[in-house]
């Protein structure tokens, strides 16, 4: 599996721990950044997954900021991004499940790491159960492409 990660300075911290436990775990990491403390704009980097995810350039993409609510925002404006705001293990599993979410986003300034570590583990086991959730995802496709026009 092939994961890209973007971060912005409130999300530093927890990006590096969540890159270091992805390459423990065999995932390749793809770092879209920051990599340092200083001031940025939390959708450049949102857009930076969001786009590795859209174009088929990685399976998946983790994005974190101080709340993850901007990181959420932003990657979502991209068409086929279902990016999941995730908060517990429960969260996390059910939008994989039933949501397929491609994108996890983060909170590094009220979700610790360890707790994060969990929610990271679990939104990467779980598969997506298709059946009458697939039915809502075409749903949801089809607003995209109506939002788009």
């Amino acid at each position: 599996m092939k994961v890209a990660l973007g971060c912005d300075h409130g999300g530093l911290e927890l990006k590096d721990t969540i890159a270091a436990e992805l390459r423990k775990l065999g995932v390749e990491v793809v770092d879209e950044g920051t990599v340092s403390e200083e001031s940025v704009d939390y959708p450049d980097f949102a857009a930076k997954v969001a786009g590795d995810v859209a174009s088929g350039k990685v399976d998946r993409g983790i994005t974190v900021c101080g709340t993850g609510i901007g990181m959420s925002i932003a990657a979502n404006k991209f068409p086929g991004i279902r990016a999941a705001l995730c908060h517990d293990s429960y969260t996390a599993r059910m939008s994989r499940m039933h949501n397929d979410a491609n994108i996890l986003v983060l909170g590094g300034r009220v979700t610790g790491p360890e707790v994060a570590l969990d929610i990271l583990r679990d939104w990467l086991k779980t598969p997506f159960e298709g059946g009458r959730h697939q039915r809502r995802l075409d749903k949801i496709a089809e607003l995209e492409k109506k939002g788009c026009k």
